[in-house]
């Protein structure tokens, strides 16, 4: 589970910001939390803001920390650290990135900074019984391992390289229990979802043919949607290209060059009454979307995974975001998966469905910086309030500076 994360430095994000899914004082709903270790835990958390004002950069700093750690490894010497700064930051500020996160009923906490797109300093402790233990802390280029760990990171020092974090170097090249459990959660607990970017509807045939509880709940939510589709038949195999040649009506001169390639091939059928229907060629982007989605959100909430997606809304209908969210909350006590999504829909904005310390805001301040805070911080909100309709009203900030007049003008000069 992810307890807190902390950045600065990245693109429109200036000054450090937090985000916690900490529970706060906060009594209200206490059945959708979960204790650890004395805290409450929140398993969903929502985030609005003006378009430009930090939410994308926000979850991409997220992204940005789980990629680096998963694949930094990879990193060839002259290869540069990414690294987006904010604008007006001073040269040679560095880029931090900072989160605390639990693992098989363990707290770890795991931060770097990047400068002039070199790691420049990086951490990782874990609280066995509630008590701090470094694992290692990392100053330029020096690696220092904690007491328990002198001499069992010996190769992956002869691994690390300026532009490589040492938890990638390490989780590859030691035998640490720790390390390999800290570097799990960034390659695998961790699923960001961007629409621009993925396409999970591989992903989602795949569990349809091979775990029949998923595909069985998916065509129930399905039908409790209305969407009035009875089954799905679905069917994924691999299969040489070169079988395909003649289907595929493939020239000669390259029949040579691709023969003995593999690729997948996808079948899949939406059965509704009377007639069935092909997904891929026949159906709707609606329904398309549902099967690429719901299928590996089901698979998340099955191994307690987190999930973070940037405007939910542009990938499903508010009636499915609803009830993705009520999954969340209501899953299995024995399960803790966690989502975390920004979008632009007030109608998520519903006291029935969010705490007040699981809502987020940004918001640009005057240097063109994203602040990010949660509704808890805001006095004067009442546990019964409105929060759609305070939103809508600017109570709470983090909505478009409409210069009202301009429009107003305009909107005279195009009707005159």
């Amino acid at each position: 589970m992810l307890l807190e994360f902390k950045c600065s430095n990245h693109r429109s994000i200036k000054e450090e910001v937090k985000f916690s899914m900490i529970a706060g004082s906060d009594n209200t709903s206490e059945e959708l939390l979960k204790e650890f270790s004395n805290i409450r835990v929140l398993r969903s958390a929502i985030i609005y803001g003006a378009n430009g004002s930090g939410k994308s950069n926000f979850i991409s700093a997220l992204s940005f920390m789980q990629g680096l750690v998963s694949n930094s490894i990879n990193h060839q010497p002259g290869q540069g650290v990414f690294q987006a700064p904010h604008k007006l930051s001073a040269k040679k500020t560095p880029s931090e990135y900072n989160i605390q996160f639990v693992r098989n009923d363990i707290r770890y906490a795991y931060g770097f900074s990047v400068k002039e797109n070199l790691i420049q300093d990086e951490y990782l402790y874990f609280f066995p019984n509630g008590r701090q233990v470094k694992i290692f802390e990392r100053d330029g280029m020096v690696i220092k391992p904690g007491d328990r760990y002198k001499s069992v990171f010996d190769v992956s020092l002869g691994i690390v390289k300026e532009n490589r974090l040492f938890l990638s170097c390490a989780a590859n090249y030691s035998n640490v229990k720790e390390v390999e459990e800290a570097f799990l959660f960034f390659n695998t607990d961790i699923v960001v979802y961007n629409p621009e970017i993925n396409n999970w509807t591989e992903y989602s045939i795949e569990l349809l043919q091979n775990n029949k509880s998923i595909k069985q709940t998916f065509v129930d939510i399905l039908q409790a949607l209305g969407t009035g589709i009875k089954d799905v038949k679905v069917k994924l195999e691999k299969i040489k290209f070169g079988e395909l040649t003649q289907e595929l009506q493939i020239p000669d001169v390259l029949k040579g060059l691709i023969g003995g390639q593999e690729g997948k091939r996808i079948e899949a059928k939406v059965i509704y009454d009377q007639f069935e229907v092909d997904l891929m060629a026949e159906e709707s982007a609606g329904i398309k979307r549902l099967f690429q989605m719901v299928c590996p959100i089901l698979d998340i909430l099955k191994e307690g995974k987190i999930l973070i997606c940037d405007e939910m809304e542009t990938s499903l209908h508010e009636s499915v975001i609803f009830e993705i969210v009520k999954l969340f909350q209501h899953y299995e006590k024995d399960k803790f998966a966690q989502l975390i999504f920004s979008t632009h829909d007030t109608s998520l904005l519903d006291t029935d469905l969010f705490r007040r310390d699981q809502v987020w805001f940004t918001q640009l301040n005057m240097e063109r910086a994203t602040d990010l805070y949660s509704l808890v911080e805001i006095k004067n909100v009442r546990k019964s309030e409105n929060l759609e309709k305070g939103y809508v009203s600017g109570k709470y900030g983090a909505i478009p500076m409409l210069n009202k007049a301009f429009f107003q003008e305009l909107e005279e000069g195009i009707l005159g």
